[in-house]
C-alpha cells in the first residue's frame, strides 16, 4: 500500500486481489448454509428493529450493509439473477466466489490473470453448450407435471416446502397459466406470461393451508364512500395519478386581493376546477375511478351521484398493473398540448366487473375480466407478518421459475446433477487443450463442484463419498470409463434393477432421504425421474453471470481510495 500525492491510498498487485477475494468469500460464507432443501434461515435486524427471517439469497444480500466495492459486485450479481430468473441467487454467489478463490490461487502460482480470464470464458462457453445440447429436456413432452415439479423444486428450500409444496406448486402453475397472452414483435410471435399481473395479497390469520388463488386483480383498497356501489359491471376504468381535491395555490405562490368579492370568486374557482375535472372524467364514460392521491368530499358527491365507484390512495405499482391489464393509460395531468384541460375516452381501460369483497376482517377490490392482459390474485394466509413476508418471497420464486420454464421450453435435473455433469465435461475438455488456458479450464471444472458439495454438507451428509460416487456416475454417462467399470457402477446404483447409461446424466443427490434416526443418510438417484427439475435457463444464467463477475474482479490489479474531504473548522470569533 502506497500513499499518493493526492490525499488517498493506493493498493496494487497481489494485495488488492487478495483483499477482493477475501471480501467476496466472506460474503459467500454468509449465504452458504442457506443453500438447498435443508438449508438454514437467517435473521436480519435493521437499525430500527425491523426483523426479517429468510433463506432467500437475494433478500439476505440486499439487507446487508456491504461496504467493500468487490463484495458489492456479488450483491449486484444476486440482484440481477433474481430479476432475470427469480431463483438461484445463492448458487450464483457461491459459484462466483469459488471461481475467484481458484483464480487467485492460480495467480499465486505464476499464471497471468489474462490467461485465467481466457480460460474461464472458454470453459463457460463449453459448459453452456453442453447444458443446451445434452442435459436439457424439452418441456413439450413433459406437460403440466414438468411445471409443477419445477415449482416444487423451487419451493423445497423455502417455508412453503414440505407438505405445503404440492398445494403451492399447483397454485403457482395455475396463476402463471392464467396470465398467458399472445406476443408478437419483430423477433416473432409466441406467448408471454407477465407475472406482474399476479398480485399477492397478504391477510393475517388462519394457516398457510387457507391460502387460495382468486380470479381477477386484487387491490388492498376500498371504495372512498359507502354511498358508492360495491359492484360495477362493464367497467370503464380511469387510472389517474392526479389529486381530485380542491385546487390550491402552490407553495410560495401569493396573491394580493384588494376586494373581498374577488377572494370569494377565487375560492369558488378553486372548487370549480375540481368539479370540472370530475365531470370530464365522468362524461368520458368512466364508471370506476382509481387515483393514487386524494379525493375530497365535494368530488365524492359528484361521483356517487353519477353511480360511479372511486378508490383513492391506490399504490402506484398497483395502478400501473391495473392500467396494463385493462388497457388504460395512467393520467398524470389533465392539460393537453394547447394548455387546455381535457380527458379522452380512449384513456379508459375496460373490465367485465369491479367488485368489493370482504375476506376475514379486510375489504379488497377485485377487477375481473381485464381486456388487455389476464390477471390473477394469490391470497396468502399466515400466523404472523414475518411468515407472510417469507411466503410472498417464496411464492415469487416459484412463479418466476414457472414463467422461465414456459418461456425457455427446457428443463434440467436438479440436486447437483447439472453442476457435476458439466464439471466432468469441462474437465475432459481441459485435458484436450494444449494451450496455457488449460489450468484455468480445469479449475473452472473443479469450482462447479462447490454446489453439490455444499448441498451435501448442509444436509449433514458425507460430501466426499457422495461427490466421488456422483462424479463416477457422470463419467460413465459420458463414456469416460471402460465397460467393466460402467457395468459395476450401474449395478450398484440400480440396487439390482436395470439402470441405463444415458440416464446417469440425470443423477444427482437425493436430499429427501436424510434421517436423524439412523436411516438412510443420502444417496444418488435419477432426479429427472424423481421430479427434481429446474429451468435450463437458470443454470445457464448462473454460470454466465458468475463467470462474468469473477472475471470483472480478477481484472482488478489496482485500487485507489480517495480520503473523504473534511471541511476546515471555522475560527472562533
Amino acid at each position: 500500500m502506497t500513499s499518493l500525492s493526492i490525499d488517498g491510498t493506493r493498493t496494487s498487485g497481489s494485495d488488492v486481489r487478495a483483499q477482493n477475494v477475501t471480501a467476496c468469500l466472506a460474503l459467500a460464507n454468509v449465504v452458504r448454509s442457506s443453500l438447498g432443501p435443508v438449508g438454514l434461515d437467517k435473521m436480519l435486524v435493521t437499525e430500527i428493529g425491523d426483523v426479517t427471517v429468510t433463506n432467500d439469497g437475494a433478500t439476505i444480500l440486499n439487507l446487508l450493509e456491504v461496504t467493500h466495492p468487490a463484495a458489492k459486485v456479488l450483491v449486484d450479481l444476486a440482484r440481477q439473477q433474481d430479476e432475470e430468473v427469480g431463483d438461484g441467487t445463492t448458487t450464483v454467489v457461491l459459484l462466483a466466489a469459488e471461481l475467484l478463490r481458484r483464480g487467485n490461487d492460480l495467480v499465486k502460482t505464476g499464471v497471468h490473470p489474462t490467461s485465467i480470464i481466457a480460460g474461464y470464458k472458454m470453459a463457460m462457453k463449453e459448459a453452456c453448450k453442453y447444458i443446451r445440447d445434452d442435459l436439457s429436456v424439452p418441456v413439450e413432452r413433459l406437460g403440466r407435471d414438468c411445471l409443477r415439479n419445477a415449482a416444487r423444486t423451487a419451493l423445497s428450500s423455502k417455508v412453503l416446502g414440505g407438505e405445503m409444496a404440492d398445494a403451492f406448486s399447483n397454485m403457482a402453475v395455475d396463476a402463471v397459466l392464467a396470465t398467458k397472452s399472445k406476443r408478437e414483435n419483430a423477433f416473432g410471435s409466441g406467448y408471454t406470461y407477465p407475472i406482474k399481473s399476479i398480485n399477492v395479497l397478504k391477510c393475517h390469520g388462519k394457516s398457510m393451508r387457507e391460502s387460495a388463488l382468486l380470479s381477477g386483480y386484487g387491490i388492498n383498497a376500498t371504495r372512498a364512500s359507502r354511498a358508492m356501489p360495491e359492484h360495477v359491471s362493464n367497467a370503464k376504468i380511469a387510472c389517474m395519478d392526479v389529486d381530485l381535491r380542491r385546487a390550491k395555490l402552490q407553495m410560495g405562490v401569493q396573491m394580493l386581493v384588494n376586494n373581498p368579492n374577488e377572494l370569494n370568486r377565487m375560492q369558488e374557482r378553486e372548487l370549480d376546477i375540481t368539479r370540472d375535472r370530475v365531470q370530464m372524467v365522468l362524461k368520458a364514460g368512466a364508471n370506476v375511478i382509481l387515483t393514487t392521491k386524494g379525493i375530497d368530499d365535494m368530488a365524492l358527491k359528484y361521483i356517487s351521484d353519477a353511480g360511479a365507484l372511486a378508490i383513492r390512495r391506490v399504490p402506484k405499482a398497483d395502478l400501473k398493473r391495473v392500467a396494463k391489464a385493462t388497457g388504460a393509460t395512467v393520467v398524470v395531468s389533465f392539460a393537453d398540448l394547447s394548455g387546455e384541460e381535457s380527458f379522452d375516452a380512449g384513456l379508459l381501460g375496460q373490465a367485465a366487473e369491479v367488485t368489493e369483497e370482504h375476506i376475514a376482517d379486510t375489504a379488497y377490490t377485485f377487477i375481473r375480466g381485464c381486456k388487455a392482459v389476464k390477471a390473477a390474485t394469490v391470497l396468502l394466509r399466515g400466523p404472523s407478518e414475518y411468515m407472510l413476508d417469507e411466503m410472498e418471497r417464496s411464492l415469487h420464486d416459484a412463479l418466476s421459475i414457472v414463467k422461465r420454464t414456459l418461456e425457455s421450453n427446457a428443463v434440467v435435473s436438479g440436486g447437483g446433477a447439472v453442476e457435476t455433469g458439466v464439471s466432468v465435461f469441462v474437465e475432459n475438455f481441459a485435458t484436450a487443450l494444449g494451450s496455457r488456458e488449460q489450468l484455468a479450464v480445469a479449475e473452472f471444472a473443479e469450482a462447479l463442484l462447490v454446489i453439490p458439495k455444499t448441498l451435501a454438507v448442509n444436509a449433514a451428509l458425507d460430501a466426499t463419498e457422495l461427490l466421488a460416487s456422483l462424479r463416477t456416475a457422470h463419467y460413465v454417462s459420458q463414456e469416460c470409463v471402460d465397460e467393466a467399470s460402467a457395468l459395476a457402477l450401474l449395478e450398484r446404483l440400480g440396487g439390482g434393477a436395470a439402470v441405463r447409461r444415458e440416464d446417469l446424466r440425470h443423477y444427482g443427490l437425493d436430499l429427501s432421504t436424510v434421517s436423524i434416526s439412523g436411516g438412510s443418510r443420502g444417496r444418488l438417484r435419477n432426479n429427472f425421474a424423481a421430479g427434481v427439475l429446474e429451468p435450463a435457463v437458470s443454470k445457464i444464467k448462473s454460470i454466465q453471470l458468475a463467470t462474468e463477475a469473477a472475471i470483472t474482479i480478477l481484472r482488478i490489479d489496482d485500487s485507489i481510495k480517495i480520503t473523504e474531504a473534511t471541511m476546515p473548522e471555522e475560527p472562533e470569533s
